[in-house]
């Protein structure tokens, strides 16, 4: 009973990874450093359930033309979960220089399920087109909700965060959709910490960004964010936590690579 809704925490989780950032450092920042997000990079991460390992996100960011990325994201399932309720999500969103969205398309394949889902995000209308087709029901399930003309997927979401100022007790306000529900979602600025992921010391700026709650999600749960307190502003390592059944989910940065 507790391997479905892991796998829901999953994919809420690799969505949230974003397009992560530059070289990982632990070096301090200085005063006057300039965010050198985005570059086009690929992130690996571990996903912790119960200190095993539950599952793989790997987040890609790509320059497809001078004023739009594109972030790819695969999660996979892992260990006892893989064997047990097999996930297989892979998610694509473009968005413009800002990271406001223009399309986003899920395959998602989780135990039985098999489903794909697209966003149409219309700016001039200020409204996103949902689109769920399940291939085990045989069913579409469509909605149309209006949003600001900027407004964020939540991998888009996540990068422009990474754009922004962010001052220890500061919070900051992002126009967010799932295609379901719109909310301006309240991100926090915790304070600066030094984290150890994988046995090197890092430099952070922990955030707490408030989905939950009947925000965007209607359940109950939190998502603590720790970002290098760098130019690169590197998502090294995210806890969320739901509560019973599934508790505390932990993603930690295993590898950075350069594209």
């Amino acid at each position: 009973m507790t391997l479905r809704p892991l796998a829901c925490c999953l994919f809420a989780l690799a969505l949230l990874l974003d397009n992560g950032s530059g070289g990982a450092s632990a070096a301090a920042p200085a005063a006057d450093d300039q965010i050198s997000f985005p570059v086009a990079e690929r992130l690996s991460y571990r996903v912790e359930w119960r200190f095993v390992t539950a599952g793989n996100v790997q987040v890609q960011l790509s320059p497809v033309t001078a004023s739009t990325w594109e972030t790819r994201l695969v999660i996979s399932s892992a260990g006892i979960v893989n064997s047990l309720f097999y996930v297989h999500d892979e998610y694509s969103a473009r968005m413009d220089g800002t990271f406001c969205a223009a399309t986003s398309s899920l395959s998602a394949v989780e135990g039985k399920r098999r489903r794909l889902t697209t966003l149409n995000f219309d700016s001039l209308a200020r409204k996103v087109h949902y689109e769920e087709r399940d291939f085990v029901k045989n069913s579409v399930t469509k909605h149309v909700v209006d949003v600001p003309a900027c407004t964020h997927e939540l991998t888009g979401a996540f990068a422009w965060i990474r754009t922004q100022p962010l001052e220890p007790g500061k919070s900051i306000q992002v126009p967010m959709t799932d295609g379901k529900k719109f909310a301006s979602v309240r991100v926090e600025v915790r304070g600066r910490e030094t984290i150890t992921v994988n046995g090197t010391q890092y430099h952070t700026i922990r955030c707490e960004a408030f989905l939950f709650d009947n925000v965007l999600y209607k359940r109950k749960g939190s998502l603590q964010i720790w970002l290098t307190d760098d130019a690169d502003r590197v998502p090294v390592q995210l806890r969320l936590g739901l509560g019973f059944p599934v508790y505390n989910i932990l993603l930690t940065l295993q590898k950075r690579e350069r594209l």
